[in-house]
């Protein structure tokens, strides 16, 4: 590796040579010394001008280090950080991960945690309940009353092999829609729209790999929140 001076300065543009060949070249918005990582922040790969990539380089893996304009401005400020909301989001992960760790450990299969997964990130409207009123904005509908949860379902957890969503439905292997179980209502239909949903899901993606024309409505039918 072409080792750069002992401090780079934030707001430099900067090319990285990789060991496999890749050129990255990006604005550094920090760099640490001691354990030569570097962060760049580079345009999209999306092509959208309000966005960027950011990458994590690591400068032992990198040949060549060259620097395309240096910054004369002094860093900016940095950001405020909530550190209490950081490290509750932090643990929350943290938990989420093992949990997932677990339940492989307890014989469940990729599918089920798949879906396990879809099923926290789908937006859903959830009934109103005291532990959520300061959470969510809550909203009236006629004869029943709904929180718009834009987050979507944390209320799911494992029971063994079982997925158990909202306390009311159970979801047991195979995971299908057949198999979600719980008291006839709004919960236990809009769950198993979810299932039935995001096994379409998987058979469009799949027909999508052998015709790549199909992989955008994929995409538009994944990003479609469903609705009671």
């Amino acid at each position: 590796m072409a080792a750069p001076s002992e401090s780079v300065s934030v707001g430099s543009r900067v090319s990285c040579l990789t060991c496999l060949g890749q050129k990255i070249r990006g604005e550094v918005l920090a760099f640490d010394y001691q354990s030569k990582m570097l962060t760049l922040k580079c345009p999209s790969s999306s092509g959208r001008a309000h966005l960027s990539d950011v990458y994590l380089v690591n400068l032992a893996l990198v040949k060549d280090v060259e620097t395309l304009l240096e910054s004369t401005e002094p860093p900016p400020a940095l950001t405020a950080l909530n550190v209490t909301k950081l490290t509750r989001r932090m643990n929350t992960e943290v938990g989420e991960k093992m949990s997932h760790a677990h339940a492989l450990s307890m014989g469940v299969t990729p599918e089920g945690l798949q879906l396990f997964q879809t099923i926290q990130k789908t937006w859903t409207p959830i009934k109103v309940s005291k532990h959520l009123e300061d959470d969510h904005e809550k909203w009236e509908a006629p004869e029943i009353n709904f929180k718009c949860h834009s987050k979507g379902i944390k209320d799911c957890k494992w029971n063994e092999k079982n997925i158990i969503v909202m306390d009311e439905v159970t979801i047991s292997p195979p995971y299908r829609m057949e198999n979600c179980k719980g008291s006839e209502g709004n919960a236990l239909v809009h769950v198993r729209k979810i299932v039935e949903k995001h096994f379409k899901d998987l058979e469009v993606q799949k027909a999508a790999q052998q015709s790549p024309g199909l992989a955008q409505p994929a995409a538009q039918q994944r990003d479609t929140p469903l609705a009671l």
